[in-house]
């Protein structure tokens, strides 16, 4: 289930923790003195929030995609990645170096579908649908390949609010039981038991539509 739900979903830094800084060797078009420029580059350990610029082109598509899984449909998952990010790099002096900043930033984007968003969309009705189809598709496998990936995605996004959302950070973003419930604030049990229900249900279904294909 983890490789194919990985494969199914759609996708839309810097290393070391360091940036540098190289003195300007000149100012108005003289030379700097020697003693202003020593003319060499300057190491220094990158701030939080720099980081955390570097990091969103890699961690925003996953950031979309969890996003999709929470609001069901492509312009709330919009909304709520951009505000996630937003709300990062607001509280850059809070991340824990050291730490996981794509976890962090999960969080982040849970936190904030659970206080506002969801809040907003219940009220207005469009919360908690179906994710819709156009998105679901993977131009890299075949067509078989596709289909099957569409079908399951299809399915786990059809489960409750709480099982999809495990599911999804397991199989497909490869988190632990343990950050899965960090990121979720929930015991490592309540993850368990969450995917423990939605495997039961996918097997059913998947195992249900076996049985009629081979009829």
């Amino acid at each position: 289930m983890r490789n194919e739900l990985a494969s199914a979903m759609p996708s839309g830094a810097s290393g070391g923790g360091y940036a540098v800084h190289r003195p300007a060797t000149q100012r108005n078009g003289t030379r700097l003195d020697p003693r202003e420029n020593r003319q060499m580059t300057i190491w220094r350990r990158k701030t939080a929030a720099e980081r955390i610029s570097d990091a969103l082109p890699d961690v925003f598509p996953r950031l979309w995609r969890y996003s999709l899984s929470l609001t069901g449909n492509q312009d709330a998952a919009d909304d709520l990645a951009q505000a996630a990010c937003l709300r990062a790099m607001e509280n850059a002096a809070r991340f824990d170096e050291g730490t996981r900043l794509d976890a962090w930033m999960f969080r982040i984007t849970h936190n904030l579908w659970i206080s506002t968003l969801r809040k907003n969309a219940v009220r207005t009705g469009g919360g908690l649908v179906t994710v819709d189809d156009t998105v679901l598709t993977d131009p890299a496998p075949g067509p078989e390949r596709q289909a099957l990936n569409r079908e399951v995605l299809s399915a786990v996004l059809q489960l409750p609010e709480a099982q999809r959302v495990a599911v999804i950070l397991v199989y497909a973003e490869g988190y632990s039981y343990r950050e899965a419930a960090g990121i979720l604030d929930v015991p490592i049990g309540t993850i368990m038991s969450r995917l423990a229900s939605a495997r039961s249900v996918l097997g059913q279904k998947f195992g249900d539509q076996e049985t009629q294909d081979a009829r």
